[in-house]
């Protein structure tokens, strides 16, 4: 069977290049680079080119790279070693459509004690920077984290303006890049945040690493203890043929990113325009004229969105309803809700997310299958625009 992966939000497939870039660190540079020996040594010189790669990637110095398991524990390392190094009278002012891996640290900070505040999002998913800006003033001291681009919808946040925002009052911002990495140019040198995470196997690289940028001046409590690596600030031996997998990733992100952003959206726009067309009683998701290349989320009415991934599975074609974090829930997505989403639609959200290696060959295989696998559903389902739901709350 064709197997159609439309799914890359939640991971995508390792590049050949990544993986021959790594193989000789299962094999022959095996060392350890924190060894005093010259084999070990070897392997440091790797290390470094692979950081200083990465500081290309994000145009700042190799020294504010600090390399890491996941951009879960990125994010954990930025928001919880802030708020702590921050203290008491600290507040922590987030969204209400953050990835999880941000929003539980926040929240298990405010069991701790802390202030914390969840911006709500209005139709297309984006803050009131007023909003955000009152609240940062109402605060002695702020710790902000808010998302490039959000997971789900692909929304794209004005994190300049964000960024700027929270200089201009002295509080210590942080982004989860997870998502817009390797899909839009991410220039710390332009964008003036103090911290920002990343993820590898969400652009080529493999599953198991990833990077906090922390710029200098930036104060925070390191998250692992134990060992000097990482400059002090990370503990552990370093995941070297990983970490160079992840520089790699980057090497091929920022050489052909414009051209690649460009296919993604004839791609998705193609997508996008055929669901409307073949499908009744839809609708997108999101900020459609601010948002990532590769993302679609839509809501069809009427049906279950699992019902739609597990039909569309059948038929070799992987999509998800949501974050891969969450998907063992059966509750609406927390982004959908957030954004008003009516009740006869918040069900049936379901997303695609395109990489470098989708085709339109892929996507017209999709616009041929999509529309009767809707139609049976809708037939099954007691809902419909000439169904009583009167009774359903």
């Amino acid at each position: 069977m064709k197997t159609v992966y439309f799914d890359n939000n939640a991971t995508t497939m390792v590049a050949p290049e990544v993986r021959d870039a790594m193989a000789p660190f299962f094999g022959e540079l095996y060392g350890n680079p924190s060894s005093m020996h010259a084999f070990g040594g070897e392997v440091a010189k790797h290390l470094d080119r692979a950081r200083e790669e990465v500081a290309r990637f994000l145009n700042c110095s190799p020294d504010e790279v600090i390399f890491t398991s996941c951009a879960t524990e990125s994010d954990n390392t930025a928001i919880r070693g802030a708020a702590e190094f921050s203290g008491a009278g600290t507040k922590i002012i987030t969204t209400a459509v953050e990835h999880p891996a941000v929003l539980q640290p926040v929240r298990r900070l405010k069991a701790q004690g802390f202030e914390t505040v969840e911006l709500p999002v209005d139709h297309v998913g984006q803050i009131d920077l007023g909003q955000l800006e009152d609240e940062i003033k109402g605060a002695k001291r702020a710790v902000v984290s808010v998302m490039w681009a959000n997971n789900e919808t692909g929304t794209l946040f004005p994190i300049e303006r964000i960024a700027e925002i929270g200089k201009e009052h002295g509080a210590v911002f942080h982004t989860d890049a997870v998502q817009v990495a390797g899909k839009a140019p991410v220039d710390t040198a332009k964008v003036p945040v103090d911290m920002l995470s990343m993820s590898g196997h969400k652009f080529h690289a493999p599953k198991g690493v990833g990077l906090l940028y922390v710029r200098r001046g930036t104060k925070l409590k390191p998250f692992m203890l134990g060992g000097h690596q990482e400059m002090g600030r990370r503990a552990g031996t370093e995941n070297v043929p990983y970490i160079v997998g992840l520089a790699k990733a980057c090497e091929l992100a920022r050489l052909g990113m414009a051209d690649e952003a460009a296919k993604l959206t004839v791609l998705r726009d193609r997508l996008e325009s055929g669901i409307l067309a073949s499908c009744p009683n839809v609708r997108v998701n999101g900020d459609r004229g601010h948002r990532l290349p590769n993302t679609l989320n839509v809501s069809f009415e009427y049906i279950e969105g699992e019902a739609i991934a597990y039909r569309l599975s059948d038929l070799g074609i992987c999509i998800s309803t949501g974050s891969a974090c969450a998907s063992g829930s059966l509750d609406p997505s927390h982004v959908i809700r957030a954004m008003g989403v009516p009740f006869i639609a918040v069900h049936g959200s379901v997303r695609f997310s395109l990489s470098r290696y989708s085709t339109m060959e892929e996507v017209e295989y999709v616009l041929d299958r999509l529309p009767p696998v809707i139609k049976g559903l809708r037939e099954l389902s007691p809902f419909g625009p000439d169904k009583d739901v009167s009774t359903f709350k």
